[in-house]
């Protein structure tokens, strides 16, 4: 019989800091939760489906027989510095090497002891990519409890957490849930720009910047602004997070590669092509997407910087990226710093450009000198 010491030491061993154990019954409160969620729309961006919460919610669908989730928390919080004039703001979880081959690693360690120990393979692992309410059964386990910014909160860790589990058919003494929540504060509901976040525990990620800067296709025109100098993610609503702001840092396997990935220079983000992405950003949290989705971000938060001095960048961009989306962004920035120059070069590409998306963002920014020119024929 494998005790539940033994499991604890393995994870433990294998560096987790912090280390609980659910019982792998159906989350029913959770499944009803998500599918409310896509009913909603709260995910309308992604292929999530009530198939996708049923599956979710229960570890069988992933280990068939499973008794047990051993949920693990890694911290991974990293001291943040500020950003400089003309960079982008990167979520802390993508500035080193990519988590989820870090993360897998310790699980498949962890699971192979389990294996070990029962003499027969009796586990199946979870890392973010298989349909797993990881937060959920993290909660049930006791590890923490869910935010109203919608994230795990780990006591004395925070929400700056990578979450993994261990489903195994082995039954395992669980641990109770904590009986916590956020009371009455609601700092991560007060500081996001967009209004993703509800305050009742649920979020319309379709506003949430985080969601935003690594979606497809356009970013709506009404967000934009609030956008900020995001490029990558956003950490806004955990960064005033009590328990998190008190939580342990994560090791130094955590800290940037480098500054352009902490903090990336936006005219060079808006030039990347796929060649320089895949050198610098394939061993990242990143790396699952394209050049295009980082230079459309970098024209949002060059845009929204004002300065000037970014217009021949942006036109640039405008006149001669191969993708419709960067162009198109490129054209609301061009309008949103609204100088002569900026309008000219709007103009002048208004009539090379063949694309209708990007032609109505090209006239939607030009719009944006009428009110000049009125004010100034007063």
């Amino acid at each position: 019989m494998v005790e539940r010491a033994a499991v604890v030491a393995a994870a433990r061993a294998a560096g987790a800091d912090a280390v609980r154990i659910a019982p792998a019954l159906p989350l029913a409160r959770t499944a009803d939760a998500l599918g409310a969620a896509f009913a909603r729309g709260d995910l309308a961006a992604w292929p999530f489906d009530a198939d996708y919460a049923r599956r979710a919610s229960d570890a069988r669908s992933l280990l068939p027989g499973a008794r047990s989730v051993v949920c693990i928390a890694v911290a991974y919080a990293t001291p943040a510095a500020r950003v400089g004039r003309g960079r982008g703001r990167v979520s802390n979880y993508a500035w080193s090497l990519d988590y989820h081959r870090r993360l897998r690693a310790l699980l498949t360690t962890v699971a192979a002891e389990i294996d070990r120990l029962a003499g027969d393979v009796v586990t199946a692992v979870a890392c973010d990519t298989a349909p797993l309410a990881e937060r959920a059964f993290a909660e049930r386990a006791g590890l923490g409890w869910i935010g109203k910014h919608t994230n795990l909160i780990a006591p004395g860790l925070g929400s700056f957490v990578f979450l993994g589990e261990v489903v195994t058919t082995l039954e395992l003494a669980a641990d109770a849930p904590l009986r916590k929540t956020c009371g009455s504060c609601r700092r991560c509901v007060d500081v996001c720009p967009t209004g993703a976040l509800r305050g009742d525990y649920t979020i319309d990620a379709n506003r949430c910047i985080s969601d935003l800067t690594q979606r497809r296709g356009a970013i709506p025109r009404e967000l934009r602004t609030a956008i900020g100098d995001w490029v990558w993610g956003c950490d806004l609503c955990q960064d005033v997070c009590p328990p998190t702001r008190r939580g342990r840092a994560g090791g130094a396997a955590f800290l940037p590669l480098d500054e352009q990935t902490r903090a990336p220079d936006l005219t060079a983000l808006l030039r990347l092509r796929s060649g320089q992405f895949k050198r610098r950003y394939a061993r990242t949290a990143i790396g699952w997407r394209g050049a295009a989705i980082l230079r459309r971000n970098a024209a949002i938060a060059l845009g929204n910087g004002l300065d000037r001095a970014h217009v021949p960048a942006l036109a640039t961009a405008l006149a001669s990226d191969p993708h419709p989306g960067v162009r198109g962004h490129a054209a609301w920035a061009l309008g949103r710093i609204g100088s002569p120059r900026a309008f000219a070069q709007l103009g002048a590409a208004r009539a090379g450009e063949r694309d209708p998306w990007v032609r109505a963002e090209i006239d939607a920014a030009l719009e944006l000198r009428r009110p000049i020119e009125v004010f100034q024929a007063r």
